[in-house]
């Protein structure tokens, strides 16, 4: 197997368990309520490892890059070609600022419960606005790249159209309604569970944060559990400083920048953060975020802002090209067919 780092064999062994869960849950609807609520564990994480091999492709071998962005896509439940224009080329370029589409402050920078629930919603729609550009663009200049981006869709929504007649085909006849109960609790579900979740994972890790701060303009959860299940997720300050660096590196990176951010930005347990968050401080209001620094949606001078040519996570010099850049360069060179050569650990800043 042409794997380019060892810590990603975990991540193929998570996705390969939420194939195999999939698959039982077709065999036997009755293991459904006990299984359903690991596949949608198994969906969120599979959107992290969609993250993450977005910035830094699993394999060595185009092929075997492309099938893998192919199965993420069935439990992320969206495309995953489609986190080059949200994420590298908007979200990491502007990082909470005007001009974000998942800017969290959007409608309102209140932080509660309710505007948590709903901006998944918002921000997908938003979302949709720079894929739409991405295409046309793309469809333009990069007839490969448009032919792949077709391929994945189509794969995408076949394949849920495919599962829901498999099981209507092979349940029909037992009960009325199982074939749906099957196709929607052992797939649906779980996708569901996992795009609108990195969505919410995104809010609380950029709500009421500083978007104009070199080091405050992420929220990081950093408990092992957590870490572990969602493969360093929460390092997000040092995810940003680094787009490029591998999952597994992440730790080590927060470690060394974490007493230059905000300790109110370095949360220990997410859990104890949600209930605090969304439950206690309706009762006890200081218990809840407050904005730090300017809020995201009031431009400060330019001077005080990066270029919007250069991603604020980094500036790099003339010859090295930034790390979101070179990351979406790097995703559609995969696409259209081109090797990417492996990467040595001095190099790993600025790989895909």
């Amino acid at each position: 197997m042409p794997i380019r780092n060892a810590a990603d064999y975990r991540a193929i062994v998570w996705v390969a368990a939420a194939v195999l869960l999939l698959i039982a849950q077709y065999s036997n609807p009755s293991w459904i309520v006990f299984l359903c609520p690991i596949s949608c564990y198994l969906g969120i994480a599979c959107g992290t490892i969609a993250h993450n091999h977005n910035h830094r492709p699993t394999f060595s071998r185009r092929r075997w890059n492309n099938g893998f962005g192919h199965v993420l896509t069935i439990f992320y439940g969206y495309p995953t070609l489609m986190w080059v224009p949200t994420h590298n080329l908007n979200h990491h370029k502007f990082a909470n600022r005007p001009g974000d589409a998942t800017a969290t402050w959007r409608y309102t920078n209140k932080h509660n419960i309710g505007v948590a629930l709903t901006y998944p919603f918002v921000s997908g729609y938003f979302q949709s606005f720079p894929i739409k550009e991405y295409i046309q663009r793309v469809k333009l200049r990069k007839p490969n790249l448009y032919s792949s981006i077709r391929f994945q869709y189509a794969f995408w929504l076949g394949t849920y159209v495919g599962m829901g007649v498999l099981a209507a085909l092979i349940y029909h006849r037992q009960q009325t309604g199982l074939g749906l109960y099957v196709w929607f609790f052992a797939l649906i579900l779980p996708a569901i569970c996992s795009s609108t979740t990195i969505m919410f994972f995104n809010f609380v890790q950029h709500v009421h944060t500083d978007a104009y701060s070199d080091k405050d303009h992420s929220r990081n959860f950093t408990g092992w559990w957590f870490n572990y299940l969602f493969f360093n997720n929460g390092y997000h300050t040092a995810h940003h400083e680094n787009p490029g660096l591998h999952w597994s590196e992440l730790p080590e990176a927060h470690a060394a920048i974490s007493d230059s951010i905000d300790p109110r930005l370095n949360q220990p347990n997410l859990i104890w953060f949600l209930l605090r968050q969304y439950v206690l401080s309706l009762a006890f209001p200081k218990l809840g975020t407050r904005q730090i620094g300017s809020v995201p949606s009031v431009e400060v001078p330019s001077a005080e802002v990066p270029s919007a040519e250069v991603p604020s996570a980094e500036v790099p010099s003339a010859e090295v090209p930034s790390a979101e850049v070179h990351n979406a360069e790097v995703h559609q060179r995969i696409s259209v067919g081109e090797r990417i050569p492996a990467v040595s650990a001095t190099e790993a800043s600025h790989a895909p």
